[in-house]
């Protein structure tokens, strides 16, 4: 799809599943197992229908003290995955940061109350460079990383996505990458059925990101009382991207983008803001 420029109308913002590691980018067994979630990374821009000024991508695998941004103008990439094969730790998605508008994340956040730092030496981690490599494969939008804040309170980050909902008017694709199911010690590789956990927090999920903004808010702040909540995520930083890509999605429902069953669970992708 070609991609017309950014228009004054603001850009929806995304939760995506970022898969297990390099998983896009290498054999896996079962063969196809992340076929389905690859290619809905890469036809992610029919959702945008516009292309981004820069994008703006919150992972799970960054907290720091503070919500800190990656002010690089050409940040390296980190493979922070561990025992896959030695091509996966050569791959490159060469896009070039974006510093002013690291710095406009500061303002905007100083601007709410919110405590920032900024990092100058911190590589891009595999929950930004491995799905943005399929959806924008060219690396030509320049990308800002910021970090989760330590402690992982969900009001905070749900604030910390309105204080920067502004963006969107300015071209720039806010993105939370994580999963929406992440229990490492029951993912399984045969054919197995699906975790209950998994299915009822994804229905409690699915049903939550459809309220206007007010009652998702309030419900997701106690995310962790929902039927099947620590079995999908006995931690939840896998999760608290989503809250960022909720609070800066406006008033508007959102709506489920994508579903699948991996691994004996189930994963989704939603959007916030579209039109």
């Amino acid at each position: 799809m070609t991609l017309s420029a950014a228009s004054s109308a603001p850009l929806p913002t995304v939760f995506l599943p970022h898969g297990a590691g390099p998983c896009f980018f290498m054999d896996w067994q079962p063969a196809g197992l992340w076929d389905r979630m690859a290619a809905w990374l890469g036809g992610l821009t029919d959702v945008l229908k516009v292309k981004p000024r820069a994008i703006l991508v919150v992972s799970a695998h960054w907290q720091a003290e503070a919500f800190t941004v990656n002010a690089q103008a050409a940040p390296p990439l980190y493979y922070d995955y561990y025992g896959f094969p030695d091509h996966t730790y050569r791959l490159s998605w060469p896009a070039p940061g974006d510093p002013s508008l690291a710095a406009a994340v500061r303002e905007r956040l100083s601007a709410a109350g919110v405590p920032t730092a900024e990092e100058h030496r911190r590589g891009l981690d595999h929950g930004v460079f491995i799905p943005l490599k399929l959806v924008f494969p060219e690396a030509e939008v320049p990308v800002v990383q910021l970090s989760l804040k330590e402690g992982l309170d969900p009001a905070e980050h749900l604030a910390m996505g309105r204080a920067l909902a502004p963006l969107r008017e300015q071209g720039v694709l806010i993105i939370g990458s994580g999963m929406s199911y992440h229990n490492m010690a029951r993912l399984t590789r045969g054919d197995t059925a699906v975790d209950p956990d998994s299915q009822a927090f994804d229905a409690w999920l699915s049903e939550t990101v459809a309220l206007p903004a007010e009652a998702r808010a309030s419900r997701l702040k106690d995310w962790s009382a929902a039927p099947g909540a620590r079995g999908a995520h006995p931690e939840e930083e896998h999760l608290l991207p989503l809250f960022v890509a909720a609070g800066a999605g406006g008033e508007a429902p959102g709506v489920k983008a994508f579903e699948d069953e991996v691994m004996g669970s189930v994963h989704s992708a939603f959007v916030f803001g579209a039109t």
